[in-house]
C-alpha cells in the first residue's frame, strides 16, 4: 500500500511542481516542495497498520532525516557554483547518505534531534547565497521533458522502497525522507536553467521544511494522547500556518524577473 501510494503521488507532485515551476519561478516551486505530501500519508498509513506508537517513534526518525535532507540542499547549492549538475547530484546524495549514517549510529531522541534540525535549518539558510545573477526563470518545458521527469520520480521510488525493505525499520525509517522529489526537479532545473536557478529552487525547499519540521513535532506530542485521526489534523493545520509564514517570508526576498 505504501509503494502504491509513493507511485502514485509522486509523479502527480512532480507535474505540480513543474508547473508551479513555469508559472512562479523556482523559489516558489522549491517552497512547495518543502511540505509533507508524500511522508505525511504514509506516516497515517503506518499509524493505522502499527498503532500510534510505531508511528510516533518513526516520526521522531523521520525529524532526524530532516538533517540529512539540509546537508543534500546545501551540497547541490555549493556544488553547483563549480559544477555541472551530475556532479552535484553524487555530491548531494553522499551528503545525505553520510549524515543519515551517523543518524543510524546516533539514534538520538527527540529534544536532542529538534535541537541539530534548528541549528541544521538556520545555518543552512545562512550559508546558501540568497540570490544569484539570472534566477527566477519560467521558461516552457519541452514536451518530452515532463513526462521524463515523472518516470524517473516513480523509477526511484520504487528503487529506495526495495532498498529500504532490504535494509530493516531504523535505517529505512531514516531513508523515509529521502528528498525524491528534488533529485528529479533539481537536475532538470539545473540543466535547463544554471545554478542562479537551482539555488533558487534548494532555498525554497529549505525554507519548506520548517513546515515540514512542524508536522513531526506536533505529531509526536499528540499520537500517544489524542485518537485517531485529530493528531495528524492538528499536526497539517500547524504545518499548513508555518508553510504559510514561510510563502511571506520567500515573498519578502527579492526576486529576479521572469527570463523570455
Amino acid at each position: 500500500m505504501v509503494l502504491t501510494l509513493k507511485l502514485l503521488l509522486t509523479p502527480c507532485l512532480i507535474t505540480l511542481v513543474s508547473l508551479i515551476e513555469r508559472r512562479w519561478g523556482t523559489d516558489v516551486s522549491g517552497w512547495f516542495m518543502g511540505f509533507p505530501f508524500i511522508s505525511a500519508p504514509i506516516s497515517i498509513i503506518v499509524a493505522i497498520q502499527y498503532g500510534p506508537g510505531f508511528a510516533a517513534r518513526s516520526a521522531v526518525g523521520t525529524l532526524g532525516g530532516l538533517t540529512s535532507v539540509c546537508a543534500f540542499c546545501l551540497v547541490y547549492t555549493l556544488a553547483a557554483m563549480k559544477v555541472n549538475w551530475p556532479a552535484c547530484l553524487v555530491a548531494a546524495t553522499g551528503a545525505f547518505l553520510l549524515v543519515t549514517a551517523g543518524w543510524n549510529a546516533a539514534r538520538l531522541p527527540l529534544g536532542p534531534t529538534l535541537a541539530i534540525d534548528a541549528m541544521a535549518l538556520l545555518v543552512v539558510l545562512v550559508v546558501m547565497p540568497r540570490r544569484l545573477p539570472g534566477g527566477s526563470q519560467t521558461r516552457l518545458l519541452p514536451k518530452w521533458e515532463l513526462p521524463l521527469r515523472m518516470v524517473l520520480a516513480a523509477a526511484f521510488v520504487w528503487l529506495l522502497t526495495t532498498a529500504a525493505d532490504l535494509l530493516g525499520p531504523s535505517l529505512s525509517g531514516l531513508l523515509a525522507p529521502f528528498p525524491v522529489m528534488t533529485s528529479v526537479i533539481a537536475p532538470f532545473t539545473h540543466r535547463r536553467f544554471g545554478a542562479a536557478a537551482v539555488i533558487q529552487l534548494l532555498r525554497g525547499i529549505v525554507l519548506g521544511l520548517f513546515s515540514f519540521a512542524t508536522f513531526y513535532v506536533v505529531l509526536v506530542g499528540l499520537l500517544l494522547s489524542l485518537p485517531m485521526p485529530w493528531p495528524y489534523v492538528a499536526a497539517t493545520a500547524a504545518s499548513a500556518l508555518f508553510h504559510g509564514l514561510a510563502f511571506r517570508f520567500l515573498l519578502l526576498q527579492p526576486r529576479g524577473g521572469p527570463s523570455a
